[in-house]
């Protein structure tokens, strides 16, 4: 059994990392670069880095911070935000990324998810999804969690695999900063036909929900959270430690 990631995620806004609450109420944590330098030495296995205004405001990437963040750590690193074309995988990745997310630019664009893996690999990309309830099914949303686009999840997520991506992140809008635990109804809803690895995200407030996560949903291959470890209420070794107790395969 391949071994559980336990993946910290740097929310970027104007060169800070920012936290809120279903995807709102934003405030500001700390500098990327020291919480980056801080979790390349705490057992984290991978780390993803989000620019969570450039696909609302339009813009590009501030590839500046991503540049300084690349720099400092040895952990494989996944960035997204204002992805929407070729040009912005080959930007992102010259700037040090090992993988890109692509979010709101794969709903506009679908095909730019097999371009990019024709070009890069199916290894280099990451299809994010922001996902909510919406009358009872699980919609995807865009441009940050803002806009609902009526696309099924699960199908959503299903073309995504077909159409390329290596990877999937799947973020809960619904429990994203309640810390009441992982979303594990739509995580199995939408994750019930994919093949690839699969990150969930969105929830997490103790250790004993990623235990929860991992026995819960079969096909989740990692957990992502932010303010529980930019806040220091998880320390990474220790939630390693307390799942291999529990039964639970992660790298210590």
């Amino acid at each position: 059994m391949l071994a559980k990631r336990i993946i910290p995620c740097l929310d970027i806004r104007d060169g800070v990392v920012v936290k809120g609450k279903n995807f709102g109420g934003i405030r500001e944590v700390e500098s990327p670069v020291s919480l980056a330098q801080f979790y390349n030495l705490s057992g984290a296995d991978e780390l993803v880095f989000y620019d969570i205004t450039a696909s609302f405001e339009g813009r590009k990437l501030f590839t500046e911070t991503l540049k300084e963040v690349a720099s400092c750590i040895f952990i494989p690193l996944t960035v997204g935000g204002g992805i929407s074309s070729l040009d912005d995988f080959d930007r992102v990745l010259k700037c040090g990324a090992d993988k890109v997310s692509v979010n709101t630019g794969a709903i506009d664009d679908p095909s730019l998810i097999n371009r990019a893996a024709k070009r890069y690999g199916s290894q280099c990309v990451v299809l994010s999804m922001d996902v909510k309830r919406v009358d009872g099914k699980f919609a995807v949303f865009s441009r940050g969690g803002r806009v609902n686009t009526g696309i099924s999840a699960a199908e959503w997520a299903y073309r995504g695999q077909e159409e390329g991506a290596g990877e999937l992140v799947l973020n809960s809008i619904d429990t994203d900063g309640v810390k009441g635990g992982f979303d594990c109804e739509m995580l199995n809803s939408v994750c019930e036909k994919l093949t690839i690895p699969v990150i969930a995200s969105g929830g997490a407030g103790k250790k004993e929900d990623f235990l929860t996560l991992f026995n819960s949903c079969p096909k989740a291959d990692a957990g992502l959270a932010a303010s529980i470890f930019h806040f220091k209420e998880i320390n990474i070794e220790d939630l390693k430690r307390y799942l291999k107790e529990n039964g639970v395969q992660a790298r210590v």
